[in-house]
């Protein structure tokens, strides 16, 4: 590759950047009400822009950064409803038995991985290990749930389960 083609290529991001920077920060300030937070996810888009290896010729430069950006905020609220659900979770707990702030935050990062790795599986298998997980329902209950057989909620299963054990959970 040569090293003209590598200037083409910056030179096309900073002029990416450059026009189109101001207007993501305000679209994205927009959604989020704190402008700390909208610059957060404007350099996380922007990040995902020069990462791709394959980024495309951008006939429509904004449609295809907000798509990355919203792609960024629904992971930030998911994230953020989890971290939610479970300091309420946590707060329930009578006060002998609250955890440090450093096993809370062991806990959260856990969590969070385990929501990016479930994320990852398809919606029907994530489904049904939620369900047989958080509600102890059984293959039956899933399945009828689901609209599907039993045998196919033990496929399910199977997958999830090997997806969190190749990720060593």
């Amino acid at each position: 590759m040569s090293t003209e083609c590598i200037d083409d290529g910056q030179q096309d991001l900073t002029r990416l950047y450059q026009d189109h920077h101001p207007w993501l920060l305000q679209w994205l300030e927009k959604r989020v009400q704190d402008r700390l937070q909208a610059e957060d996810h404007a350099q996380d888009t922007f990040l995902r822009v020069i990462a791709a290896k394959d980024t495309p010729s951008l006939n429509e430069p904004r449609a295809y950064l907000t798509t990355i950006a919203k792609r960024l905020l629904i992971n930030h609220w998911r994230r953020n409803s989890i971290e939610q659900a479970y300091l309420a979770r946590l707060a329930a707990y009578p006060e002998e038995r609250v955890i440090s702030a450093e096993d809370s935050a062991i806990v959260l990062e856990v969590l969070r991985e385990i929501d990016e790795l479930l994320n990852q599986l398809p919606a029907k298998v994530r489904k049904a290990f939620l369900l047989a997980q958080l509600d102890d329902l059984t293959y039956a209950e899933i399945g009828r749930q689901l609209g599907v057989s039993d045998r196919m909620v033990r496929k399910y299963m199977a997958q999830a389960m090997f997806q969190c054990l190749s990720a060593g959970f």
